[in-house]
C-alpha cells in the first residue's frame, strides 16, 4: 500500500502542487479530500463485504491519483507560507505540525479503544464523516491564499519541468543549493523520527523491560506530547535565540533522547529518554519555513509538493533501515537502531550550521553561488 501510494503520488502529488500555484490550494486541498473520501469508501467495502485485501491497495492507489496525504501537506503548508510574513512563518509552520501531531493522538485514542470493542467498521464511518465535512469546507469555506489565481492546464510537463526548476536553477538573491540541503536535512530527520518511531513498541514489550499496555499506552501517549512541548518551546526560544539555535539544540535533545533509549533497561530510564524529546520536533518547522523563503511566492505549492514527496520517501526508507536493522542488531546490542539514529541526527545539525554560516559569511556565500 505504501509503496504503491508513494510511486503513484510521486507523479500526482507534485503535479497538482505545482498546478496550485497557478489556479490556487482550494483546488488541490478538494482533490485530495475527494481522494481520501474514495479510499474510505473502499475500505468500507472491504470491511463489510469481507473482500480481498487487495482492494486495499487499489483505494491507496486512487487516493495517491488525486493528491493523497502528500496533496494536503503541500497545499496546507503553502497556505501557510501564503499568508504569513517572514518573521511569523516559523510559529505558524509549528502549529500546522502541532495539529497534524494531536490529530493523530486523538486517532490512536479513539481508534484503538473503539476497535477493540466494535470492530473495524465502525471507525471507517466515523472517518467517512469526517471527510465528507473536509471535504465540503475546502469546496465551499476554505479562503483562497493564492492572490492572483489564473486558470492554467493540469496535464501538461511544465508543471513538473518548475520543481525540477527549483533545484537546478539558480536564483538571484540565494543558492538553490540550499534547498536541497535543507531537502536533505529534514529528509534526514523524519526518516529517524519515523523510523524510532516503527520500533519503539517492540523495543518495549520485549526484555529487559517487558511493558504491559498500560506502559504502552504511557508511552504512546509521551511518544505524542513533544508536538505540543515543541510548539511552546519553539514559541520561548524565539524570545532570545534565531531559528537556526532552536534548531540546532532541538537535535542535541533529539540525539541525547535517542542515546539513552539506545541504553535503556528499566522503565524510568525510558521514560527519561522520552523527556528529552520534548523539544525533538522544532527542527522540523524550522527547515520547512528556511526552504519556504528561499522560493518565490508563486513556487510555494511546487516546493512543498516536493518537500511532501521528501516526507514519503522517509517514510518509505525509515521502514526499510530500522524494521530490517532491529531484528538483524538483537543478537549484540538491541538499542543499535537508536545509536544509528542519533548517529544520523548529526548530518541535518552540520548542515544546517553549514547554511546559516553560508547566510552570514561572505566568502561561504560565493562557495554557495559557485556552479
Amino acid at each position: 500500500m505504501n509503496m504503491g501510494g508513494f510511486l503513484v503520488g510521486l507523479f500526482s502529488s507534485t503535479l497538482l502542487g505545482a498546478w496550485s500555484d497557478c489556479v490556487g490550494r482550494r483546488p488541490l486541498l478538494v482533490l485530495a479530500s475527494l481522494g481520501l473520501l474514495l479510499q474510505t469508501v473502499l475500505s468500507i467495502f472491504v470491511v463489510q463485504l469481507q473482500l480481498h485485501v487487495g482492494y486495499f491497495v487499489l483505494g491507496r492507489i486512487l487516493c495517491a491519483l488525486l493528491g493523497d496525504f502528500s496533496g494536503l501537506l503541500a497545499a496546507g503548508f503553502a497556505s501557510v507560507a501564503d499568508v504569513s510574513s517572514s518573521r511569523t512563518r516559523t510559529i505558524r509552520m509549528a502549529l500546522l505540525e502541532a495539529c497534524i501531531g494531536v490529530a493523530g493522538m486523538l486517532a490512536s485514542l479513539i481508534g484503538g479503544n473503539w476497535l477493540q470493542e466494535q470492530g473495524y467498521a465502525n471507525p471507517f464511518w466515523l472517518a467517512l464523516a469526517l471527510l465528507i465535512a473536509m471535504t465540503l469546507y475546502a469546496a465551499f469555506c476554505f479562503g483562497e491564499t493564492v492572490k492572483e489565481a489564473t486558470s492554467a492546464r493540469l496535464f501538461t510537463l511544465r508543471h513538473h519541468r518548475s520543481i525540477v526548476q527549483l533545484y537546478v536553477t539558480q536564483a538571484p538573491e540565494k543558492s538553490r543549493k540550499h534547498l536541497a540541503l535543507y531537502s536533505l536535512a529534514i529528509f534526514v530527520v523524519i526518516t529517524v523520527h519515523l523510523g524510532a518511531q516503527d520500533i519503539l513498541t517492540l523495543y518495549e514489550l520485549s526484555t529487559p523491560l517487558c511493558w504491559d499496555s498500560r506502559l504502552i499506552g504511557y508511552g504512546s501517549a509521551a511518544q505524542h506530547l513533544p508536538y505540543l512541548t515543541s510548539l511552546l518551546g519553539l514559541r520561548l526560544l524565539q524570545y532570545c535565540l534565531a531559528d537556526t539555535w532552536v534548531a540546532e539544540i532541538g537535535l542535541a535533545f533529539n540525539i541525547m533522547g535517542m542515546v539513552v533509549f539506545a541504553f535503556a533497561t528499566i522503565t524510568p530510564l525510558m521514560f527519561t529518554g522520552y523527556g528529552l524529546l520534548f523539544l525533538s520536533l522544532v527542527v522540523t518547522p524550522v527547515i520547512r519555513a528556511k526552504l519556504s523563503r528561499l522560493v518565490r511566492e508563486s513556487e510555494q505549492g511546487a516546493l512543498f509538493s516536493a518537500v511532501a514527496c521528501v516526507n514519503g520517501l522517509a517514510m518509505l526508507t525509515a521502514s526499510g533501515i530500522f524494521n530490517s536493522l532491529y531484528p538483524a542488531t538483537l543478537n549484540f546490542m538491541k538499542g543499535f537502531p537508536f545509536l544509528l539514529g542519533a548517529g544520523l541526527l548529526f548530518i541535518p545539525a552540520v548542515l544546517i550550521g553549514i547554511l546559516e554560516r553560508a547566510n552570514h559569511c561572505p566568502e561561504f556565500q560565493q562557495f554557495s553561488q559557485s556552479p
